[in-house]
C-alpha cells in the first residue's frame, strides 16, 4: 500500500500528476489475459519486472560486488581510513572523507547505488585513489534508505540534497574548495544524482544553482513513471507527487549542470533507454549533455570503471574536474 505524502518533508516539487495508468484486457479472438497485456512499451508485467532488476542480466553480481569490497580494503590500505564528516543529527548522516593532500582541493561526491533498500559509503571506497591521486577530496555520503522508512523515497532524497549542500556549507574546514564540487552515481545513486542536479538550490537549501559544476551519472534512472510500474513498487511506496517531484527528466528547467551519462551496454533495456532518452531529452532542452555507452560492461562492472583514470567514466570525471 502506497504511503499518505508527508506534507511536513520540504519536497521542493509539489506539482501532483495523475498517471491514470491501468492494466485492460485486450479483446482479441476471445480474450487476453491480464498476464499478457503490455503495460510499458511492449513490456507485460512480467518482463517489465525483469528488465527492472539487474540480477537478471548480470550473473556474475556477487563476485563484482565482492570486488568492490576487497578493492575498497585495498584502497584504505594505501590511503588510509577515511575521515567521518557528519553532515546531520542521525548516525548515518555522515560521509567518508578522503582527503587531497592539499588544501583548497576540489570536491567529488559519489552518490552510492543498492536499489534505494541497501549500500554503505564503505564499498565504495575503492573510487577515491584516482581522484585523490590527481588532488582532489573524495566525499561518500551514507544515507537512509526505503526499508527503514516504510517505503518512503523522501527522507534519502533529502540526505543526499543536504550532504551536498553541507559540503558546499562547510567546505574550508575541510581544504575543500565550495567553487569546485563535482558529483556522480550510480544506480540507484545515479537517479539520486539526477535528483540532486535539477534540485533548486538556491530557494531550497540556500546554496548557489550552479552548486554542481558537472555530474557522471552511471545507469541511472530519470523517469520514475515505468519504475513505479514495475515490481519495484512492492517495497517503493510510489505516489503521484513522489513520481512526479524524483523524475529528474521532468525538472530540466532547473539543470545548470553538465551532465556525462554513461550506460554499460550489457545492462537491461531499460536501464540502457533510461540514460538515452534523459541524454535526448537533456540535448533538446538545450543544455550540456555527453552520453557514453561502455562496451561489454553490465551493471556493476560501469561503476568499476569510475575507478580508473584511464575508464569509461574516470576518464570524464577527471576531465569536466580539469585533473
Amino acid at each position: 500500500m502506497a504511503l499518505p505524502f508527508d506534507p511536513n518533508v520540504n519536497h521542493g516539487r509539489r506539482h501532483l500528476i495523475g498517471t491514470g495508468l491501468a492494466t485492460t484486457a485486450l479483446a482479441v479472438a476471445g480474450s487476453v489475459s491480464a498476464a499478457d497485456a503490455k503495460v510499458w512499451l511492449d513490456y507485460d508485467q512480467a518482463t517489465l519486472d525483469k528488465v527492472y532488476d539487474q540480477v537478471n542480466y548480470a550473473p556474475n553480481i556477487k563476485t563484482v560486488l565482492g570486488r568492490y569490497a576487497s578493492n575498497s580494503d585495498i584502497t584504505r590500505s594505501r590511503l588510509g581510513e577515511p575521515k567521518r564528516l557528519a553532515y546531520g543529527k542521525s548516525k548515518v548522516e555522515a560521509m567518508d572523507l578522503y582527503p587531497a593532500a592539499q588544501d583548497n582541493a576540489p570536491i567529488h561526491i559519489f552518490i552510492h547505488g543498492g536499489a534505494w533498500r541497501s549500500g554503505a559509503a564503505k564499498a565504495y571506497g575503492f573510487l577515491a585513489e584516482p581522484f585523490v591521486a590527481r588532488g582532489a577530496h573524495m566525499l561518500i555520503p551514507d544515507f537512509t534508505n526505503v526499508l527503514e522508512n516504510d517505503g518512503n523515497l523522501m527522507p534519502m532524497t533529502e540526505h543526499v540534497l543536504r550532504s551536498v549542500a553541507w559540503a558546499y556549507q562547510n567546505a574550508e574546514s575541510f581544504g575543500g574548495d565550495k567553487n569546485r564540487i563535482y558529483l556522480s552515481g550510480h544506480s540507484s545513486g545515479g537517479h539520486l544524482g539526477g535528483v540532486a542536479v535539477t534540485t533548486d538550490w538556491e530557494k531550497e537549501y540556500g546554496v548557489p544553482a550552479d552548486v554542481i559544476k558537472g555530474a557522471v551519472l552511471i545507469s541511472g534512472m530519470f523517469d520514475l513513471k515505468p519504475v513505479r510500474l514495475s515490481s519495484r513498487s512492492n517495497y517503493v511506496a510510489f505516489t503521484d507527487e513522489v513520481e512526479q517531484a524524483l523524475s529528474p527528466q521532468r525538472h530540466l528547467d532547473k539543470l545548470n549542470t553538465p551532465l556525462v551519462l554513461i550506460y554499460g551496454d550489457q545492462e537491461t533495456p531499460e536501464f540502457m533507454r533510461q540514460s538515452k532518452d534523459f541524454a535526448a531529452a537533456v540535448e533538446k532542452a538545450g543544455k550540456p549533455v555527453q552520453l557514453i555507452e561502455g562496451k561489454g560492461y553490465n551493471h556493476f562492472e560501469i561503476a568499476e570503471t569510475l575507478a580508473n583514470p584511464f575508464g569509461i567514466a574516470g576518464a570524464p570525471a577527471l576531465e569536466q574536474m580539469k585533473l
